[in-house]
């Protein structure tokens, strides 16, 4: 059972009960006794009246004052008082220009979770939307849970279904993780990077599909300092050491680009910026280059007063600089699905130096940063927000499809596909526009358009060419599904398909398939595994059966007859509890005779796979999945298969989602060994080309006490820039030892990357 605040941020001494505190406050409150905070909660006041002059602002201080009494003696990890937390979230909101539930909101997020309040308290006096709001974005952590994974899948799940009703359930989370992420230096390494990796595949890509391009971009950089300390410095100190002359370039574009285009009439507003240290290291990552090979490390944008306007600034930069082929992207013609849009191009400036342009209006402007935030607007009566539907229509459809998903991994690895920035634009023949994310194919089109579709899709036509359905779409495609009464999807379509919609659908027919084959066989071994221990089959009650398949946790008999089938229990654990008095006589006149059964016994012989085991379970045999090949340390998941055995693989492995199509098949595996076993894992490393690099790459792998067991380097042909590629077979104990081994191959000088090949 968790019960720490999931950011571990702060520590609760004993709570204030709410009897203490009057419940209608007046507007003032009781005299406030931290200079510090008074002035912090002043100058919240001072922008909320500045931004909503007409609004009544004594619930805010209600508010305030509520949350000043509650969590008066709580402080964060940092030794500084709780509060502050709450009221950096409020300040956050109102930099959004937020209405007021969302500030009280801010104020009071955390009063469920850590005090004596309930949400019916907070009801009664701060009115139905400030309860939903706090219910929606306090998280679950007086609940029980039996890992760390369900409890975080399920807070997530909640928000999602909160903030399908009102949308500002998301802004004060995403506040609230925005100030976490700020003072996250207080915590242990290990939950810096837990919460920093949650930050990244979470938290950040919400933020960017509801178009809060400011929120987005430091929640990214925040979260990778904590992800990968060490490739962040390095960013920041190559940055750091070329700024002066990076500054000077931007000043000169800057001042060129402002010339041309008011010499033109055009009129504008123009920023200049480097690069962001994430948006630096994805790129290195993508292309497998070194920082000194980035030439889009400054960007311009300039914002103008009308769409006209945008074009004009266009063609005069094209007219004046040659722009980069393959370069030029119009999200104003056709807008992201998060309502963003600019003009997108690069072009090689002054002296030869490449800088990427970005082109939009005021409003769009605002849209960009901002996103949701931006265009808050209620309808008299109704405080539900109307001008989102469009731009949480995305939401409302995931949130359908995670609906009947009920394994926390699952939902948590489906929901970062999801999440995944959409970059892909496709077309029907009729010229509807498909929105998809990168390395989407013709299946996720399919099912896109309708389900009917997907399932009975056997081909598909791309520009009016076939294509294979493992296809990856591109932008601009135009695709026409090929379809056929009667055809169903196969299993390897979910190696294919990219999105929740395709996956889910597939899983359904998969699952009806299966599982009607699963009861057949269940059935059939039980009868005939009854015949062979001599027990009368039709003589069994059956109310005494349903009864054992209740022992077993299931309802129906056909759910026994599935778990039998896939090879979950074995026929003689059944009937051991049907008839124990002649199966151990069958067993003892056959002796020594094997019982011919599915369940799979463990070979001896394989003794190094029995660093793995089956939880509560000793008679089963378990291996490690080659397609990952997980390793001491990592988090690993079972998967039953029929004949050969408990399959483990680790929770990230890309084959999981494809193997868990069937929930049944899972299976509860754990590291039960703790001696000198080892795991051999491969590395390939992107370097330059250069003399002494395999000298450095074998000390540095010695001294972090690992053994080397193959080596073999080669120049990178397909690139042709002096770079090369080093694969190498290794011994390592556990996941830490990998990664100080990896973390050391980093730093030295010309490696580029280091990837774990399975």
């Amino acid at each position: 059972m968790y019960t720490l605040d999931e950011e571990g941020l702060h520590t609760v001494s004993q709570p204030v009960k709410l009897s203490d505190v009057p419940l209608n406050l007046p507007a003032g409150g009781p005299p406030l006794i931290d200079p510090a905070l008074d002035s912090l909660f002043q100058s919240l006041l001072n922008k909320f009246q500045t931004a909503h002059p007409a609004e009544d602002s004594s619930p805010l201080s209600a508010a305030f004052q509520l949350a000043l009494q509650m969590h008066a003696g709580q402080k964060r990890q940092s030794g500084e008082p709780y509060l502050i937390h709450p009221l950096e979230v409020a300040h956050i909101l109102a930099d959004m220009t937020t209405d007021r539930t969302c500030l009280i909101t801010g104020l009071l997020h955390d009063l469920v979770e850590d005090t004596g309040v309930t949400i019916e308290q907070i009801r009664k006096q701060f009115g139905d939307d400030v309860a939903a709001c706090v219910d929606g974005v306090t998280k679950l952590a007086k609940l029980k849970f039996y890992s760390r994974e369900e409890r975080q899948a399920e807070s997530v799940r909640k928000m999602l279904l909160a903030m399908v009703k009102d949308i500002r359930v998301v802004l004060v989370k995403l506040a609230d993780r925005l100030h976490n992420m700020r003072t996250l230096g207080a915590l242990s390494v290990e939950r810096q990077e837990r919460i920093a990796q949650e930050t990244l595949e979470i938290y950040a890509p919400i933020a960017h599909r509801l178009g809060m391009g400011k929120v987005r971009a430091e929640l990214e950089d925040l979260g990778f300092q904590y992800t990968d300390p060490l490739a962040f410095g390095e960013i920041q100190e190559a940055m750091e050491s070329k700024r002066k002359a990076h500054q000077g370039l931007l000043d000169e574009i800057r001042t060129a680009v402002e010339l041309k285009l008011r010499r033109e009439g055009v009129p504008v507003r123009i920023e200049a910026r480097l690069k962001r240290p994430y948006s630096i290291w994805q790129k290195l990552k993508r292309q497998k280059i070194s920082i000194d090979q980035v030439y889009d490390l400054l960007a311009v944008r300039i914002v103008t007063d009308s769409v006209k306007n945008c074009y004009a600034a266009l063609g005069t930069l094209h007219g004046d600089w040659h722009p980069i082929p393959g370069r030029i992207k119009d999200f104003i013609a056709i807008p992201r699905p998060n309502l963003y849009q600019s003009l997108h191009t690069s072009v090689i400036g002054p002296g030869g130096q490449p800088f990427e342009v970005q082109i939009r209006t005021e409003e769009m402007h605002r849209i960009a940063e901002d996103g949701i935030a931006a265009h808050w607007k209620y309808k008299e009566g109704n405080k539900h927000a109307v001008e989102d539907d469009q731009q949480i229509a995305w939401l409302r459809q995931l949130v359908e499809w995670q609906r009947e998903m009920h394994d926390p991994g699952e939902f948590m690895s489906t929901l970062k596909v999801d999440l995944y920035p959409e970059e892909v634009y496709t077309f029907t023949p009729k010229g509807k526009v498909i929105v998809l994310p990168r390395g989407a194919t013709p299946i996720d089109f399919a099912y896109a358009i309708h389900t009917e579709v997907g399932n009975l899709c056997v081909g598909a036509k791309v520009n009016a060419r076939i294509v294979p359905l493992k296809y990856m779409l591109k932008n601009g495609d135009v695709v026409d599904i090929l379809t056929q009464h009667g055809h169903l999807p196969s299993k390897d379509w979910l190696s294919i398909a990219k999105t929740s919609k395709a996956r889910n659908k597939i899983k359904a027919v998969i699952n009806t398939t299966e599982r009607a084959k699963a009861v057949e066989i269940g059935e059939k071994y039980l009868e005939k595994e009854a015949r062979r221990f001599g027990v009368q089959w039709k003589k069994v009650d059956k109310e005494h059966l349903r009864t054992v398949a209740s022992e077993y946790g299931f309802p129906k008999m056909e759910d026994l007859h599935a778990a039998l089938g896939y090879g979950k229990f074995s026929a003689r654990q059944v009937l051991i509890k049907l008839a124990p008095e002649q199966v151990e006589a069958s067993e003892k006149a056959n002796a020594p005779a094997e019982p011919a059964t599915p369940a799979v016994q463990p070979d001896r012989g394989e003794d190094k796979d029995l660093v793995i085991r089956v939880k509560g379970i000793d008679d089963v045999m378990v291996y490690r999945a080659k397609c990952c090949n997980p390793i001491r340390g990592e988090s690993i998941v079972g998967y039953i298969t029929r004949g050969k055995g408990v399959a483990v693989h680790s929770v990230n492995c890309t084959n999981v989602q494809n193997l868990m199509y069937e929930v049944a098949r899972k299976i509860t595996v754990e590291w039960v060994r703790t001696a000198d076993d080892t795991f051999s894992v491969r590395l390939t490393a992107y370097a330059d080309d250069r003399p002494g690099i395999l000298s450095q790459l074998t000390s540095v792998v010695f001294h972090e006490g690992s053994n080397i067991k193959s080596l073999e380097a080669q120049p990178d042909e397909h690139r042709g820039d002096g770079s090369a590629i080093i694969n190498v077979l290794l011994d390592v104990k556990d996941k830490k030892q990998l990664e100080r081994v990896v973390a050391a191959v980093r730093r030295i000088s010309g490696i580029r990357d280091v990837e774990r090949i399975n």
